[in-house]
């Protein structure tokens, strides 16, 4: 069996060593590359391709749920298991739009980590300690999204703070499209597709795409895997 190859992408310099160290003495993990923020990380993950890479959620330049979206969009073969001083559910939804098959937190036993990447490299998911083939996952993101939308929804209520193009982009971003692949299929500049994102992000008063999704999400403004209709 061959290796499992990992990066661990950390700003904490004693914490992201206690990880590569912790994971070298395991026979079957490979550590083959390490980073301390967000841009060189992602980096690492196009050019080493390894089959795991751990992610500080934190980090500075572009976070840990911003390199995990980056894999996805671009279709990278690594696998990302985010890592966090704080968890809750709505973290793990977060991180599950994201792209994440992992979201663990940083008290985390080594032996429960390591358990984690195993269980993720053969293809399954860990949420909240949890094991789960893609079947189940699917069905926790389909309990988690139901329960949200339930406790955050306005019954009766139709509005939303967004114009028709804004929706549209907000569709499109659920869709896990690039910003590039927006502006192709809307007919406009990359520059008004980061306006748009830029003016949703303030309307929704949230910090990044991810965050944008839940919030939509939660209000039943959009559904995961819905038909993009564009304006004529």
């Amino acid at each position: 069996m061959s290796d499992i190859t990992l990066v661990v992408i950390d700003d904490h310099p004693l914490f992201r060593q206690g990880i590569v160290d912790t994971l070298s003495i395991e026979d079957d993990f490979k550590v083959i590359g390490q980073s301390s923020n967000g841009e060189d990380g992602l980096e690492l993950i196009r050019r080493a391709a390894p089959k795991i890479a751990i992610v500080d959620v934190n980090l500075p330049g572009i976070n840990g749920q911003q390199v995990t979206h980056e894999v996805t969009v671009e279709k990278l073969p690594t696998r990302v298991i985010l890592l966090t001083a704080y968890d809750d559910i709505e973290q793990q939804l977060h991180a599950a739009i994201a792209g994440a098959s992992a979201y663990c937190t940083k008290d985390i036993q080594p032996e429960d980590l390591c358990e984690a990447i195993r269980q993720v490299s053969i293809g399954n998911y860990v949420m909240g300690g949890q094991p789960m083939i893609l079947a189940e996952f699917k069905k926790w993101m389909e309990r988690q999204l139901e329960s949200a939308r339930r406790s955050y929804s306005e019954p009766g209520s139709p509005f939303h703070p967004l114009s028709s193009r804004e929706m549209e982009v907000l569709s499109c971003i659920v869709s896990g499209m690039s910003n590039k692949e927006i502006a192709s299929l809307l007919g406009i500049s990359h520059q008004t597709v980061k306006n748009h994102i830029t003016s949703i992000l303030r309307k929704f008063g949230v910090e990044d795409r991810t965050q944008a999704v839940v919030y939509a999400l939660k209000r039943g403004w959009v559904k995961l895997n819905q038909e993009i209709i564009t304006q004529e």
